[in-house]
């Protein structure tokens, strides 16, 4: 391709908006791109940032606000299509489209002053990208301004490309060698596309087109590294996977970093056409994975083969491709042209800490941190168990933690096996641990003995410092079950390390871990009398060896009371951290399953801060609730058939009563008629059917023209009253 002369910026700022097109808005990338543009005025990349604006905004601009964008003047208006028809309306954008035609599509096209696409995601894209750049280039001629096309494309156009110099693989690839970039073979769509919009960009005062090859995405709410975050995050696996060696370079970039290359394109419509869009980094995915592991993870990593790769669902082949990738690229001209406000320059590995935590906020999966406390039966444990299942939380029990960590110790401390060898470098520190181990278990076993048994505060509250800085518990957060019980047993707990910050609090230094600290604390009380009836009331199964047994319960009891009626007591700690405690009376409650005051505090603390339900388990709940939908739709059929049969019944017995009594009726009228009409037939007899007789024969002797009056006439003779 030959290169087009640079079109010169314009020298007056003059502030206008400029409407910009990106598909798929409704995707990572796009959208994290979209959002980003969003907020920036329109030439603000033209000014160099100076060194006291950088540190001005060096995590502000990280996630930018969309809400502020549409109160600023002159910012980018991102209008563009959706993955998902049904895909709610983003707040960032003027204007989405869910299922335009092809000509729809061009009208929205021609209107818009900058054209993205972006086919770093969704392969299918690839098409409608030629498309695109086609069909605007047809309506050049037509153009009343120019118009800019990005393709945002991927360094997997370069993954098979032959090293610069056969002997140093690594020297890196710069934008300067795009002629000689050799594509992976399953991204042959994806770099003809290139080559098509490279082509179409000649009359670059008309249409201006450049192609940027962006490197492996992460940052905010996902990206590829996404799965291994995920994976860490939960803690469910002893290390985290590593496909194959390991030693491939992966060329890396910052969502938003990319959408500052992408700014300063549209800001600066360079001479060059094909930018590589990377940061500084040369990681390889074994740097990546470990971070992430040694920052929100196990801390350890295993490597497999690459072909288990494929059993995992979350792992696309495409994704898989970029992460197996080696390719050491520099953006050259983007370092030395651009002015970008860097969020991650140095790459993942040198900002996990930043990236890990707009992370979880992006996700909201900030740990929940929960203190129940209470007297002896008051029903802190089952409380917690079922705040435990509801919010996936870490139940922090004293005698497990403590059993835990003698185990642990003593782990550390046995002889190994035959066969087992320490690293290189690491059996003088293995040795230093095992006697640091050994002397803390003897410490240990004194002060049980000194103390009938029980363990000191300084070894408790250690082993409990130790638990609550674990990594499950700053990732899904913990509930501490019936501890700190004491002023001085919180205070030692929850202090902060003389090497950390201070924490002022009322206007005195007042030093707390903030890693640690509860955000809520509970206090659940009731009456020493609901409290035995509650113990009293308990199955003798469950009483036998535990500390509700008779003299022990009463013991703790009154030692609880006690405790909690000092000048200092442990809620007065919290009282002091500004963290108020939720007192909840479950004697008021009069609810022995506790249902009341687990509805209350899910109320309190709110939601929970978690990835939610995975797949498997959504489609169990699906199941579930398909399975309770049809046995309700079962037993209202059955409900409503049962009352049909009812009413039929009914409805029978009511017909066959009225028939029955009708019956009746007719009976009893008969009979009425029957008592009525013998005087009449008595009568008829005596006086009117023996003349009625000899009249009949008279006429049938006579036959007469007409039988009735000829009857007539002879009744009316023969009358026996006239006679």
């Amino acid at each position: 391709m030959t290169e087009e002369e640079e079109v010169p910026a314009p020298t007056e700022k003059i502030i206008r908006i400029q409407r910009v097109f990106i598909n798929l808005l409704d995707t990572y990338s796009s959208g994290n791109i979209g959002k980003f543009l969003s907020n920036c005025v329109v030439g603000a990349s033209l000014e160099e940032i100076t060194e006291d604006e950088e540190e001005e905004d060096e995590y502000k601009s990280v996630l930018p606000d969309a809400s502020s964008a549409k109160a600023k003047e002159g910012t980018f208006q991102v209008v563009g299509t959706l993955a998902k028809p049904k895909s709610s309306q983003s707040e960032f954008a003027v204007e989405t489209y869910a299922t335009p035609s092809r000509e729809e599509l061009l009208t929205k096209l021609l209107e818009c002053d900058i054209i993205i696409y972006n086919i770093t995601e969704n392969s299918s894209q690839v098409e409608e990208a030629i498309w695109a750049v086609s069909a605007l280039n047809e309506e050049v001629s037509h153009f009343e301004k120019r118009k800019i096309f990005i393709l945002l494309s991927t360094v997997m156009t370069w993954a098979r490309s032959k090293p610069l110099d056969p002997d140093d693989s690594e020297i890196p690839f710069t934008e300067e060698d795009y002629r000689r970039r050799k594509h992976h073979p399953n991204f042959l769509d994806h770099i003809n596309a290139e080559k098509m919009v490279l082509k179409y960009g000649k009359n670059a005062k008309k249409f201006a087109t450049y192609v940027v090859a962006a490197g492996l995405q992460y940052g905010v709410e996902g990206g590829i590294l996404h799965t291994f975050i995920k994976t860490a995050w939960l803690g469910e696996v002893p290390a985290l996977p590593v496909y194959g060696n390991g030693t491939n370079v992966i060329p890396t970039i910052h969502v938003l970093d990319l959408a500052g290359v992408i700014q300063n394109i549209i800001d600066h419509v360079p001479k060059l056409h094909y930018l590589v869009a990377v940061d500084e980094s040369v990681h390889t995915l074994e740097d990546i994975v470990k971070c992430i592991s040694k920052n929100t993870g196990p801390g350890k990593i295993q490597k497999l083969p690459k072909e288990n790769a494929f059993l995992t669902k979350d792992l696309t082949q495409e994704c898989l491709d970029h992460l197996l990738v080696n390719l050491r690229m520099e953006a050259l001209f983007v370092k030395e042209n651009f002015n970008i406000r860097w969020v991650a320059q140095a790459g993942f590995v040198e900002n996990v800490s930043s990236i890990l935590k707009e992370y979880k906020q992006a996700r909201r999966l900030m740990p929940i941190k929960i203190c129940i406390l209470g007297p002896p039966a008051v029903g802190k444990s089952s409380i917690a168990e079922e705040l435990c299942k509801h919010y996936k939380l870490h139940h922090i029990k004293i005698k497990d933690v403590i059993s835990e960590a003698i185990a642990k110790l003593e782990a550390i401390v046995a002889p190994k096996e035959l066969g087992e060898e320490d690293e290189e470098g690491e059996e003088e520190e293995e040795e230093e641990n095992v006697e640091d181990a050994q002397e803390l278990l003897d410490g240990i076993k004194e002060s049980m003995e000194q103390n009938a048994g029980r363990l000191e505060d300084q070894y408790v509250n250690r082993f409990m410092k130790e638990k609550l800085k674990s990594m499950p518990c700053r990732n899904q957060g913990y509930i501490l079950d019936g501890y700190p019980k004491t002023y001085d047993q919180a205070k030692d707990l929850f202090n902060q390390e003389e090497d950390e910050e201070e924490e002022e609090v009322r206007g005195k230094v007042f030093p707390f871990d903030k890693l640690i600290i509860p955000e809520f604390v509970c206090s659940l009380d009731a009456s020493d009398e609901f409290l035995k009836e509650r113990v009293m009331n308990l199955p003798e199964s469950l009483v036998a060896g535990t500390h509700y047994c008779q003299d022990r319960f009463l013991r703790a009891l009154s030692n609880f009371r006690d405790i909690n009626t000092e000048d200092e007591t442990v809620l007065n700690y919290f009282d002091e951290l500004e963290i108020h405690p939720i007192h909840i009376d479950v004697g008021k409650l009069e609810d022995t399953q506790n249902r009341l005051a687990i509805k209350q505090l899910i109320k309190e603390i709110g939601d929970p801060r978690n990835y939610g339900l995975t797949d498997e388990e959504q489609a169990e709940e699906e199941r579930k609730a398909a399975e309770e939908c049809l046995a309700r739709q079962a037993a209202e059929e059955a409900e409503r058939e049962h009352k049909e049969a009812l009413e039929t019944a009914e409805k029978i017995a009511r017909w066959e009563e009225w028939n029955k009594r009708l019956e009746e009726v007719k009976r009893e009228e008969r009979e009425l008629l029957e008592a009525q009409s013998i005087p009449l037939r008595n009568y008829l007899m005596t006086y009117v059917m023996p003349t009625l007789m000899q009249g009949l024969n008279e006429c049938c002797k006579v036959r007469p023209e007409d039988p009735v009056d000829f009857l007539a006439e002879y009744l009316f003779k023969n009358n026996p009253e006239m006679q």
